[in-house]
């Protein structure tokens, strides 16, 4: 097994993805890498990953999103912190015939239940000329 990071000063990885579906492997591939530095389990990392890869896919499915994904995983002595930023901008979405704004459109599905199960902490902001910003934590079991 790896040795956990040991550093005083965070490990910052940032990626910039293309917001086509055929790139999220290499955004799952990226947060899994940080994740095994920090020498989290199998399980953890294949939770990391698939968390990863339902908000890479949440963002891409709205379609107001932008050309890019920014991921960014930063690997503290204690947890793992992965922010997905979406530089698009976001209007309405109409759902059964009633409009709903992003945040309440994005959130009511699969992807973020499965999200906030998968990870300890799970915070988003959504700006309608910003983007989306998601912030994911995964804790290393006891600390």
């Amino acid at each position: 097994m790896n040795q956990a990071v040991q550093h005083a000063i965070p490990e910052l990885v940032e990626l910039r993805i293309p917001s086509r579906a055929e790139w999220v492997a290499l955004a799952r591939l990226a947060a899994a890498t940080v994740a095994n530095r920090l020498s989290f389990s199998i399980e953890e990392i294949e939770d990391v990953k698939l968390a990863v890869a339902e908000a890479c896919t949440a963002v891409i499915q709205h379609e107001g999103h932008g050309e890019f994904i920014q991921l960014t995983c930063e690997a503290l002595s204690d947890c793992l912190r992965i922010r997905v930023h979406d530089s698009g901008r976001h209007g309405t979405a109409v759902s059964s015939g009633r409009h709903m704004d992003f945040d309440e459109a994005r959130i009511a599905g699969l992807g973020v239940f499965l999200i906030r199960t998968l990870m300890d902490e799970v915070s988003y902001d959504v700006h309608p000329q910003l983007g989306t910003d998601l912030l994911m934590v995964k804790r290393l079991a006891g600390r």
